[in-house]
C-alpha cells in the first residue's frame, strides 16, 4: 500500500504524470506474489490451509501470518521469512520507474528522502509501514493534516483500507477529500449503533460497483444484477463486522442495523467523505458519528 501512497506523492509533485503512475503500479501489480501464494511455493502451506485463513481473515482483523500462526500453519520465524519478501514493495516501485525511464535512482532516492521528511517518518516507522503496518501508514498521513478526523475515524478508515486490500483491491489509494456527495447511483449504507454510534455508507458509480462486487464475490460480473448488488452490500457489512469485533476487543460493545442498498440518491448533512482509488476508479466511503444529521433523499 506505501507505493501506492508515494506514488501519488511523486504525481502531485509533478515528479509523474498521471499516465505514469498507472503504468508502474500495473508493473509492480505484476511482480507483487501473495503471501499465501509463496507459502505454498516453498511448501511450507497447503492451497486448503490458505484458503483457511482467508476465511478466517473475514471475521477478524488480523494479518496472513498472526492468523497462519495461531492455527499452527506456520511459525514465527516462517512468517518472518515470508514477510521479506514483501517489504521492498518501494523497490519494485523504483525500478519500474527506472526501467521505464520516468525517473533515475537519484531522482527517485531524493524524492523518497523528502517524503520521509514532510510525513516525519523514522527509520523504524519507516520499516513498520514496509512491512504492511497499514495502521502506521494511516495514522501518519492523517496526524499530519487531519487530526481531528484521525481521532474521531482513524481505526475505522484504518481497518478499511485494510480490507479494501484484503478482499477488494491491492492498489487501493485513500484519501479525505470531503466532497459534498450531491448525487450517488449506487448506495449502500449501514448505521452502527451503541456508545460509539456510526453512519456509514459507500457512493459509487457503476464501474466501482462491479470492481467491488466482482473481487468480493470472486466472479467476474459485467452487470449490475441481484448478485451484484447483493456482494457489493455484503463488503460493507463484512467490514462492519469484523470493526465491530475490534471495538469489543477495546472494551466497546456495538450493533450494527442490516444495510440498505438505494439507487440514485442524493446525500446532505454532517459527515466526513474519504475518496478511495482504485484500478477500477474511484468511489467514496461516507462516516458520521451523528446519524441523525446524514439526510439521504
Amino acid at each position: 500500500m506505501f507505493s501506492q501512497y508515494f506514488g501519488h506523492y511523486l504525481l502531485n509533485r509533478g515528479l509523474i504524470t498521471n499516465e505514469q503512475l498507472q503504468d508502474v503500479l500495473e508493473y509492480q501489480e505484476a511482480v507483487h506474489v501473495k503471501f499465501g501464494v509463496i507459502a505454498v511455493d516453498k511448501g511450507l502451506m497447503t492451497s486448503n490451509q490458505v484458503n483457511e485463513v482467508h476465511e478466517k481473515q473475514k471475521q477478524m482483523d488480523k494479518r496472513f501470518g498472526e492468523i497462519a500462526i495461531e492455527l499452527g500453519y506456520l511459525t514465527e520465524e516462517q512468517v518472518e521469512e515470508l514477510i521479506s519478501h514483501q517489504k521492498q514493495g518501494h523497490l519494485y516501485l523504483a525500478q519500474a520507474l527506472i526501467d521505464r525511464g520516468y525517473m533515475t535512482m537519484d531522482e527517485f532516492s531524493s524524492a523518497l528522502n523528502d517524503y520521509k521528511k514532510e510525513y516525519s517518518l523514522s527509520t523504524e516507522m519507516f520499516e513498520e509501514i514496509q512491512s504492511g503496518n497499514i495502521d502506521a501508514l494511516v495514522e501518519n498521513i492523517l496526524t499530519k493534516d487531519h487530526k481531528e478526523i484521525r481521532e474521531q475515524y482513524g481505526d475505522y478508515i484504518s481497518l478499511f483500507a485494510k480490507n479494501m486490500i484484503r478482499f477488494i483491491d491491492r492498489q487501493t489509494f485513500l484519501k479525505i477529500s470531503n466532497e459534498e456527495v450531491h448525487h450517488s447511483k449506487w448506495f449502500v449504507s449501514q448505521e452502527i449503533t451503541g456508545s460509539a454510534p456510526l453512519f456509514t455508507a459507500i457512493a459509487a458509480d457503476d464501474q466501482s460497483l462491479l470492481h467491488i462486487a466482482s473481487n468480493y464475490a470472486e466472479e467476474n460480473l459485467t452487470e449490475i444484477d441481484e448478485l451484484a448488488k447483493d456482494a457489493f452490500s455484503e463488503f460493507l457489512n463484512l467490514h462492519n463486522g469484523i470493526y465491530l469485533v475490534n471495538m469489543s476487543n477495546w472494551g466497546t460493545e456495538l450493533s450494527m442495523n442490516p444495510q440498505k442498498f438505494q439507487e440514485n440518491v442524493k446525500v446532505s448533512g454532517e459527515f466526513v467523505t474519504v475518496t478511495v482509488k482504485t484500478q477500477k476508479g474511484s468511489f467514496q466511503l461516507i462516516l458520521s458519528t451523528n446519524p441523525e444529521k446524514v439526510n439521504i433523499h
